[in-house]
């Protein structure tokens, strides 16, 4: 992140460093003496969780406008589907026969990437959770023609690091689901779904409610793979349950190819508008 220093103040930089100079005595080195912004300790108390929450949000979008990214493509998917050179070692048949869709991802991250390019890599720029499976082959994808891509990774229990594609300037990591959920949609001009698990049915679901009620704009919305989703989720029995309305239904399109997805981008019907404002559809309607 850039320094830059514009009031007449002293900088909080210089007093950071300054601090860790001084004379050891039993009150310099005792907890309340620290900078109350640089004692890790104190910041992680549980009385600080909003001004994590506040950090957090902070951080990757000044980040995010310091290299001048104004719209994104948001890949979300399974980190578990293997690459095709690797589709042996899946742990199920099913996930190897899913690694077509690592292809399909690489592939459309590389088209994408080139409509980035021609913007100045302003526009359209990759997005994904920054960790394996089709996450990596968006970033991957991004990479191959030369183009920047953004991870967004998160702290689990089990050790995950980001894939070796990400931009390095552009990966992030969070602690809060929440708030890395924001970032994900804040700038999003479309949003590809590829099959995947708990965590991208759970972003799924999230933003297409955030759209279903008008909270959000109607951007393209893609799902990879038609017999996968309406194998897990029979859409039709919400829609006859009358749970949603069937005109929710229309959120979405289906695709299977890279290729497809591009077009269906390009012809998008609604663009810019929220569902509340599409004639005959009022938002939150179930």
């Amino acid at each position: 992140m850039t320094e830059d220093h514009r009031t007449p103040f002293r900088d909080a930089q210089i007093d950071r460093r300054s601090a860790r100079h001084v004379p050891l005595t039993e009150q310099t080195q005792n907890p309340s003496y620290r900078l109350a912004f640089a004692d890790d300790d104190f910041l992680c108390r549980d009385e600080l969780r909003p001004v994590r929450l506040q950090l957090e949000l902070l951080k990757p979008q000044l980040m995010l406008d310091e290299h001048h990214i104004e719209s994104t493509v948001v890949l979300f998917g399974g980190a578990r589907i293997p690459e095709p050179a690797r589709r042996e070692s899946a742990r199920t048949k099913t996930l190897a026969d899913l690694s077509k869709y690592y292809a399909e991802a690489q592939k459309f991250a590389r088209l994408v990437t080139e409509k980035s390019l021609a913007t100045g890599g302003r526009q359209y720029v990759v997005m994904t959770g920054g960790g394996p499976g089709v996450m990596e082959a968006g970033n991957r994808g991004a990479a191959e023609v030369g183009g920047r891509s953004i991870g967004l990774n998160i702290v689990l229990p089990h050790e995950q690091a980001p894939n070796e594609y990400v931009t390095p300037d552009l990966c992030f990591n969070f602690h809060y689901f929440a708030i890395r959920k924001m970032h994900f949609l804040m700038r999003a001009k479309a949003i590809c779904v590829f099959p995947g698990g708990f965590g991208t049915l759970d972003e799924m679901f999230e933003s297409l409610t955030l759209i279903q009620t008008g909270r959000m704009e109607r951007i393209p919305y893609l799902l990879f793979g038609k017999d996968f989703w309406t194998r897990i989720i029979n859409w039709d029995a919400l829609a006859d349950a009358g749970t949603i309305a069937h005109e929710d239904l229309d959120l979405f399109r289906f695709v299977e190819t890279a290729e497809e997805a591009i077009e269906q981008m390009d012809q998008w019907e609604h663009k810019g508008q929220k569902r509340s404002e599409i004639p005959g559809r009022a938002a939150g309607a179930s």
